[in-house]
């Protein structure tokens, strides 16, 4: 194993990877029907965060910062100050401000010369619904013990919900841009919160959180130019899922993906009043639609028994024009969107049962043409997540220490 030089503390190399090996794998997605928890239970009220500064209407603006005690009282929040934020963002698809939540995390202690480096991390699928949060989940829907890991080694770490979770809207699956606009907000959420947090940073995500991070790599540097992003890790993102459209059509829709496309269907028929559910929905798939949109604890079972009588034709589209509507829209969101304003590190694997390895190779294609700095680390065996974090970890040191990046492109 790789001697990890976190911070030069070259005495607790082996401790850290212990700990980052075990708890920092990324997460699985959670369409199969998965939960870790419940929504926060009853505890201290939370209040106000004092010396955050409330107000203003430009993005990652804050509308609220309070306390989260029924997370801050789990012993993975140990050694960490926490809060839930809701802060002004911006709609990728027509620019209109938004407001969205999140929650945000500093080490505790005196920071270094500069501040805490930042860490923006995109969430794997939870959910589609607003209860679908990490910020109203006492374990933020098990990405506590993630966030302890990188606040142990040194980050603030900025956990956007992403727009229509936690608050008012409705959630774009899928839409990386805004889900990444929502990453730069948060970081600026951040900062308005917690003053000590630098504005050097990266962003990190997996699968729908790993789009994210794509495409906050794309857009940070125009639109958050006082932000300082060294760099963009992506690990199992969809970076164009137009792809389901077309494997719906011929039946050859993985169980997996079925869950998938159900989210993106309700996600863009909430969005777009005149694209027809009924048009992509039969057999179980029709029987069984709205408990397929759950993702909290009292739901579990129904949703887990439901995804195993989906067949891989129960979403197959009556006609070509709604399959060519379905696709035209997810075409809209696909990356890239634009060259990328710092480098980017995509892992993928070859067996990946949610997204297709082509997808993601054609988008590196066109990311590399309109051009930047891209690592492209592809394993032919692998799943959706990467075997360990490992690399991830080094890669983060090496951004906050200007070492140079592999360029793959």
């Amino acid at each position: 194993m790789k001697r990890l030089l976190i911070y030069g503390f070259v005495a607790v190399v082996v401790i850290v990877q212990i700990a980052v090996l075990s708890a920092l794998k990324p997460v699985a997605p959670l369409l199969a029907g998965l939960v870790y928890d419940t929504l926060a239970g009853p505890g201290d009220p939370p209040s106000r965060v004092e010396g955050a500064r409330i107000g203003g209407d430009t993005p990652g603006s804050l509308v609220s910062a309070i306390t989260v005690p029924y997370v801050s009282r789990k012993w993975d929040a140990q050694g960490l100050n926490a809060a839930r934020v809701v802060y002004r963002s911006t709609n990728g698809d027509d620019n209109s401000p938004t407001v969205v939540s999140g929650s945000v995390f500093v080490p505790k202690g005196q920071p270094p010369t500069g501040g805490w480096p930042v860490v923006s991390f995109g969430h794997g699928t939870i959910g589609i619904e607003n209860a679908c949060a990490p910020s109203l989940s006492d374990s933020l829907y098990g990405h506590l013990k993630y966030v302890r890991v990188l606040v142990e080694l040194g980050y603030a770490v900025a956990l956007a919900d992403f727009q229509g979770l936690g608050a008012e809207g409705v959630h774009p699956y899928t839409d990386s841009r805004t889900a990444g606009l929502n990453m730069i907000d948060a970081v600026r959420a951040l900062r308005s919160t917690f003053p000590d947090a630098s504005d050097r940073w990266v962003a990190i995500g997996d699968s729908q959180g790993g789009g994210a991070a794509w495409a906050a790599t794309e857009q940070a540097g125009s639109y958050a130019p006082e932000l300082k992003l060294l760099g963009g890790f992506a690990a199992s993102p969809g970076p164009d899922m137009s792809g389901l459209v077309d494997k719906a059509v011929n039946g050859s829709l993985t169980s997996e993906e079925r869950a998938v496309l159900q989210a993106v269907i309700e996600s863009l028929a909430r969005l777009h009043p005149d694209l027809n559910r009924d048009d992509f929905r039969k057999g179980a798939a029709a029987r069984y639609w709205n408990v397929l949109n759950g993702c909290t604890a009292d739901v579990a079972y129904d949703r887990a028994n439901a995804l195993t009588q989906v067949g891989p034709r129960d979403f197959t589209p009556k006609t070509p024009e709604a399959a060519d509507q379905l696709r035209e829209l997810l075409t809209q969101w696909a990356l890239p969107q634009k060259p990328l304003s710092a480098p980017l590190y995509v892992w993928y694997g070859g067996k990946d049962p949610f997204i297709d390895a082509e997808w993601t190779r054609e988008a590196l294609a066109r990311a590399c043409a309109l051009g930047g700095e891209i690592t492209i680390d592809y394993e032919p065996d692998g799943g959706h997540n990467p075997p360990d974090a490992e690399e991830l970890v080094r890669w983060m040191t090496d951004r906050f220490e200007g070492k140079p990046v592999r360029n793959d492109c």
